[in-house]
Protein backbone atom coordinates (compact mmCIF):
# COMPACT_ATOMS: atom_id res chain seq x y z
CA UNK A 1 0.00 0.00 0.00
CA UNK A 2 0.96 3.38 -0.34
CA UNK A 3 2.45 5.19 2.40
CA UNK A 4 -0.07 8.05 2.66
CA UNK A 5 -3.53 8.25 2.29
CA UNK A 6 -5.57 7.86 -0.63
CA UNK A 7 -8.05 10.17 -1.30
CA UNK A 8 -11.84 8.23 -2.48
CA UNK A 9 -13.93 9.24 -4.92
CA UNK A 10 -16.20 10.89 -2.36
CA UNK A 11 -13.78 13.07 -0.79
CA UNK A 12 -11.94 14.13 -4.21
CA UNK A 13 -12.07 17.84 -5.80
CA UNK A 14 -13.20 18.62 -8.96
CA UNK A 15 -9.91 18.02 -10.85
CA UNK A 16 -9.62 14.95 -9.09
CA UNK A 17 -12.72 13.99 -9.50
CA UNK A 18 -12.62 14.44 -13.17
CA UNK A 19 -9.36 12.49 -13.56
CA UNK A 20 -11.22 9.75 -11.37
CA UNK A 21 -13.99 9.33 -14.24
CA UNK A 22 -11.18 9.54 -17.11
CA UNK A 23 -9.28 6.57 -15.99
CA UNK A 24 -11.81 4.58 -13.39
CA UNK A 25 -15.44 5.42 -14.55
CA UNK A 26 -17.66 5.36 -12.10
CA UNK A 27 -15.64 3.94 -9.26
CA UNK A 28 -14.09 4.79 -6.23
CA UNK A 29 -10.40 4.06 -7.05
CA UNK A 30 -9.41 3.77 -3.51
CA UNK A 31 -12.51 1.00 -2.99
CA UNK A 32 -11.76 -0.86 -6.99
CA UNK A 33 -8.53 0.51 -7.41
CA UNK A 34 -7.48 -0.58 -11.05
CA UNK A 35 -6.38 1.00 -14.56
CA UNK A 36 -6.72 -0.18 -18.12
CA UNK A 37 -2.73 -0.24 -18.14
CA UNK A 38 -2.46 -2.89 -15.38
CA UNK A 39 -1.35 -0.46 -12.39
CA UNK A 40 -3.64 -0.01 -9.44
CA UNK A 41 -3.63 4.10 -9.72
CA UNK A 42 -2.75 5.12 -6.40
CA UNK A 43 -0.61 7.78 -7.94
CA UNK A 44 -3.56 9.93 -8.74
CA UNK A 45 -5.57 8.98 -5.43
CA UNK A 46 -2.55 9.87 -3.66
CA UNK A 47 -1.47 12.98 -5.48
CA UNK A 48 -5.24 13.91 -5.13
CA UNK A 49 -4.48 14.50 -1.35
CA UNK A 50 -3.13 18.31 -2.09
CA UNK A 51 -5.14 19.95 -5.12
CA UNK A 52 -2.65 22.22 -6.31
CA UNK A 53 0.08 19.47 -6.72
CA UNK A 54 -2.07 17.22 -8.61
CA UNK A 55 -3.13 20.10 -10.82
CA UNK A 56 0.72 20.92 -11.20
CA UNK A 57 1.34 17.50 -12.48
CA UNK A 58 -1.18 17.38 -14.86
CA UNK A 59 -0.13 20.80 -16.21
CA UNK A 60 2.81 19.15 -16.37
CA UNK A 61 1.89 16.34 -18.67
CA UNK A 62 0.15 18.76 -20.91
CA UNK A 63 2.93 20.42 -21.22
CA UNK A 64 4.97 17.51 -22.59
CA UNK A 65 2.55 16.25 -24.74
CA UNK A 66 1.48 19.50 -26.67
CA UNK A 67 1.79 19.78 -30.03
CA UNK A 68 3.22 23.26 -29.81
CA UNK A 69 6.59 21.14 -28.60
CA UNK A 70 9.13 21.26 -30.63
CA UNK A 71 11.16 18.21 -29.38
CA UNK A 72 10.40 14.65 -31.52
CA UNK A 73 7.88 12.42 -29.11
CA UNK A 74 10.22 9.43 -29.61
CA UNK A 75 12.97 11.50 -27.98
CA UNK A 76 11.19 12.72 -25.63
CA UNK A 77 10.05 9.03 -24.31
CA UNK A 78 13.94 7.66 -24.84
CA UNK A 79 14.87 10.02 -22.18
CA UNK A 80 11.56 9.75 -19.99
CA UNK A 81 11.97 5.81 -19.87
CA UNK A 82 15.83 5.86 -19.40
CA UNK A 83 15.26 8.11 -16.61
CA UNK A 84 12.59 5.59 -14.78
CA UNK A 85 15.18 3.26 -15.64
CA UNK A 86 17.88 4.66 -13.90
CA UNK A 87 15.97 5.74 -10.94
CA UNK A 88 14.93 2.26 -10.22
CA UNK A 89 11.23 2.88 -10.71
CA UNK A 90 9.48 0.13 -12.11
CA UNK A 91 6.49 2.47 -12.68
CA UNK A 92 7.69 4.91 -14.68
CA UNK A 93 9.79 2.75 -17.03
CA UNK A 94 6.55 0.35 -17.39
CA UNK A 95 4.31 3.05 -18.12
CA UNK A 96 6.72 4.45 -20.48
CA UNK A 97 8.11 1.24 -22.31
CA UNK A 98 4.30 1.28 -23.35
CA UNK A 99 4.37 5.37 -24.42
CA UNK A 100 7.55 4.41 -26.41
CA UNK A 101 5.17 1.84 -28.37
CA UNK A 102 2.78 4.64 -28.69
CA UNK A 103 4.86 6.89 -30.64
CA UNK A 104 6.19 4.36 -32.86
CA UNK A 105 9.71 3.30 -31.34
CA UNK A 106 10.77 -0.08 -32.33
CA UNK A 107 10.36 -3.32 -29.72
CA UNK A 108 13.94 -3.66 -30.32
CA UNK A 109 14.91 -0.41 -29.16
CA UNK A 110 12.69 -0.17 -26.44
CA UNK A 111 14.12 -3.62 -25.06
CA UNK A 112 17.60 -1.97 -25.54
CA UNK A 113 17.35 0.71 -23.44
CA UNK A 114 18.60 -0.62 -20.35
CA UNK A 115 21.86 -1.60 -22.00
CA UNK A 116 21.77 1.21 -25.27
CA UNK A 117 25.54 1.88 -24.27
CA UNK A 118 26.49 -1.42 -26.01
CA UNK A 119 23.27 -1.54 -28.54
CA UNK A 120 23.76 -0.91 -31.99
CA UNK A 121 19.95 -0.18 -31.94
CA UNK A 122 19.84 3.46 -32.16
CA UNK A 123 21.14 6.39 -34.05
CA UNK A 124 22.88 8.88 -33.28
CA UNK A 125 20.55 11.47 -31.97
CA UNK A 126 19.24 8.78 -29.69
CA UNK A 127 22.42 7.69 -28.21
CA UNK A 128 23.34 11.26 -27.65
CA UNK A 129 19.55 11.50 -25.92
CA UNK A 130 20.20 8.47 -24.02
CA UNK A 131 23.89 9.69 -22.48
CA UNK A 132 22.81 13.36 -21.83
CA UNK A 133 19.80 11.90 -19.92
CA UNK A 134 22.19 9.39 -18.03
CA UNK A 135 24.46 12.79 -16.74
CA UNK A 136 21.18 14.15 -15.99
CA UNK A 137 20.08 11.50 -13.93
CA UNK A 138 22.99 9.32 -12.64
CA UNK A 139 25.57 12.67 -12.28
CA UNK A 140 23.09 15.01 -11.10
CA UNK A 141 23.32 17.09 -14.29
CA UNK A 142 27.23 16.89 -14.61
CA UNK A 143 27.13 16.89 -18.51
CA UNK A 144 30.21 16.39 -20.25
CA UNK A 145 31.18 18.73 -23.10
CA UNK A 146 31.54 16.04 -25.42
CA UNK A 147 27.84 14.99 -24.98
CA UNK A 148 26.43 18.11 -25.13
CA UNK A 149 28.23 18.94 -28.32
CA UNK A 150 27.28 15.52 -29.86
CA UNK A 151 23.32 16.25 -28.27
CA UNK A 152 23.74 19.75 -30.53
CA UNK A 153 24.41 18.49 -33.50
CA UNK A 154 21.06 16.60 -33.76
CA UNK A 155 18.70 19.26 -31.75
CA UNK A 156 18.13 23.09 -31.36
CA UNK A 157 18.53 24.57 -28.46
CA UNK A 158 14.80 24.58 -27.75
CA UNK A 159 14.69 21.00 -28.26
CA UNK A 160 17.61 20.59 -25.55
CA UNK A 161 15.44 22.76 -22.90
CA UNK A 162 12.52 20.44 -23.07
CA UNK A 163 14.27 17.37 -23.35
CA UNK A 164 15.70 18.45 -20.36
CA UNK A 165 12.96 19.75 -18.51
CA UNK A 166 10.93 16.78 -19.27
CA UNK A 167 13.51 14.13 -18.53
CA UNK A 168 14.11 15.83 -15.06
CA UNK A 169 10.87 16.05 -14.11
CA UNK A 170 10.07 12.43 -14.97
CA UNK A 171 13.34 11.69 -12.50
CA UNK A 172 11.14 13.46 -9.73
CA UNK A 173 7.83 11.46 -10.70
CA UNK A 174 10.01 8.38 -10.44
CA UNK A 175 11.94 9.43 -7.49
CA UNK A 176 8.45 10.00 -5.41
CA UNK A 177 7.03 7.10 -6.92
CA UNK A 178 9.62 5.12 -4.85
CA UNK A 179 9.24 7.04 -1.78
CA UNK A 180 5.90 7.10 -1.61
CA UNK A 181 5.57 3.24 -2.99
CA UNK A 182 3.30 3.83 -5.63
CA UNK A 183 1.85 1.90 -8.13
CA UNK A 184 4.72 -0.84 -9.19
CA UNK A 185 6.84 0.81 -6.88
CA UNK A 186 5.44 -0.61 -3.44
CA UNK A 187 7.85 -3.20 -3.21
CA UNK A 188 10.28 -4.13 -0.15
CA UNK A 189 13.52 -3.10 0.39
CA UNK A 190 15.63 -5.81 -1.14
CA UNK A 191 19.29 -4.63 0.49
CA UNK A 192 18.85 -6.23 3.88
CA UNK A 193 21.16 -8.47 5.97
CA UNK A 194 21.32 -11.88 6.05
CA UNK A 195 21.43 -13.67 9.03
CA UNK A 196 24.52 -15.83 9.68
CA UNK A 197 24.14 -19.77 10.38
CA UNK A 198 25.40 -18.98 13.90
CA UNK A 199 25.44 -15.94 16.78
CA UNK A 200 29.22 -16.21 16.74
CA UNK A 201 29.39 -15.40 13.21
CA UNK A 202 26.79 -12.47 13.27
CA UNK A 203 28.79 -10.84 15.43
CA UNK A 204 31.86 -10.81 13.14
CA UNK A 205 31.92 -11.47 9.54
CA UNK A 206 35.42 -10.91 9.41
CA UNK A 207 37.39 -12.87 11.93
CA UNK A 208 38.39 -15.57 9.67
CA UNK A 209 39.93 -13.12 7.61
CA UNK A 210 41.69 -11.44 10.70
CA UNK A 211 42.70 -14.91 12.25
CA UNK A 212 44.01 -15.68 8.66
CA UNK A 213 46.13 -12.51 8.56
CA UNK A 214 47.93 -13.30 12.10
Amino acid sequence: MPRLRQVPRGQADPLALQMYTLLFGDRDPVAEPGTDTGTPGNWWTVFALVPDCLKHAVQGFQFYRDPARKLDPQLRELGQTRAGYNRGSQFVFSQHCKSCRSVGIDERKIVAIPHWSVSDAFSDAERAVLAYTDALVLEGGRVSDAVFDELKKSLSDEEILELTYITTLYEMHATMSRALRLEYDDVNERVTEIAAPTEEANQDVMRMVDREDR
